[in-house]
């Protein structure tokens, strides 16, 4: 590896879903998650989130408070958050108090992204609701409005968010379309696009979030988060190996058949058809898989496209040491430093 590389002059951060693998379990998969956030604290990396999904054999990160509240515990100085939770599913009274808790837990460390998607299919929405209709757009500015206001003071009702009033975390909005990035820029919010599932809308978006900004008690200038999907590894073609099982989990989830996340010998296996190659190289090319040499352009690429003030990097793949490793090469590269040992929890 080059030792002459460029050093990234911002943040770098994790988003993590707790992949659950084929031939393991929802347990074992946590555990993993647990470890990686405290190895990528120690790698230095800034932030680590974790997302809300439901009703994903794959997916093991269903419920991001309670998980936050673990890692949180077992690490020191790495913020810990929510990328994200999904307000659809939640009064915003119950998420402020459950995110204040944390905040009070752990004072300056906690980050509570907000997204306006259910995180999963209309019948387990509407399970996680307990009514017919999702949130409306209409509807979502006002919900969220009242989740920050929590924070701030009791509301007109009387009802007091304990915790939550006084211990406010680090409120971000999470999206996907132009429709996020204007609201994030309307109240002021910092914005963390997903350009891992929506590459096509991150320039755009972003454009957008940074014409509507207004400057708030939160934050007086824009501030944008690009989440990449990237797959590292020793050599490009094994970075692709690994990165197999993630497209082939992608492609199950949208035909409507999600599963645990496959082996790259499955992967590798599977009987694509045409259609199917076409999807994958399309849901591939926004994504920055390979060797050093290939991330490091990739990355270099994406910043200077994006200008963006931090990366979150999401890494899909098979195994946890694989997982691990890629964050490692990508840490490398951007010539990390971590903590002092001694500031890092047991």
């Amino acid at each position: 590896m080059s030792k002459s590389v460029p050093r990234f002059d911002i943040p770098l951060s994790v988003l993590d879903l707790a992949p659950i693998g084929a031939g393991s379990d929802a347990g074992t998969a946590l555990t993993s998650t647990v470890k990686l956030a405290k190895d990528t604290e120690r790698l230095g990396y800034h932030r680590f989130w974790v997302a809300e999904h439901h009703n994903m054999p794959g997916i093991a990160s269903s419920a991001p408070a309670v998980l936050l509240a673990h890692l949180a515990t077992a690490t020191s100085t790495i913020r810990v958050g929510s990328g994200g939770v999904m307000l659809p599913n939640h009064p915003p009274l119950v998420v402020a108090e459950q995110f204040g808790m944390l905040e009070a837990l752990h004072p300056g460390r906690v980050d509570l992204g907000i997204g306006r998607a259910p995180g999963t299919d209309p019948v387990t929405a509407q399970a996680l609701r307990r009514a017919a209709n999702p949130l409306s757009a209409e509807e979502f500015p006002e919900q969220l409005t009242e989740l920050m206001r929590y924070f701030a003071e009791p509301s007109e009702r009387g009802v007091t968010a304990v915790p939550g009033l006084g211990d406010p975390p680090d409120v971000w909005l999470l999206g996907s379309s132009g429709y996020s990035a204007q609201v994030a820029g309307l109240l002021g919010l910092p914005f963390a696009f997903a350009h891992h599932f929506s590459a096509a809308n991150t320039l755009p978006a972003l454009a957008l979030y940074r014409e509507r900004f207004r400057p708030s008690a939160r934050l007086k200038e824009p501030y944008a988060l690009v989440c990449a999907a990237v797959v590292a590894a020793e050599d490009d073609e094994r970075a692709r190996w690994l990165a197999g099982p993630g497209a082939l989990s992608f492609l199950r989830l949208r035909q409507g058949n999600p599963g645990r996340v496959p082996t790259p010998e499955e992967a590798a296996a599977y009987p694509y058809s045409d259609i199917e190659k076409s999807f994958v190289a399309d849901r591939q090319s926004s994504q920055i898989i390979g060797g050093p040499d290939t991330v490091l352009k990739g990355i270099s690429e994406l910043l200077e496209q994006t200008r963006a003030d931090e990366l979150m990097i999401t890494t899909m793949v098979h195994g946890p040491a694989d997982r691990l490793r890629s964050y490692e090469l990508v840490a490398e590269l951007a010539e990390l430093s971590g903590p002092p040992a001694e500031t890092l929890a047991e």
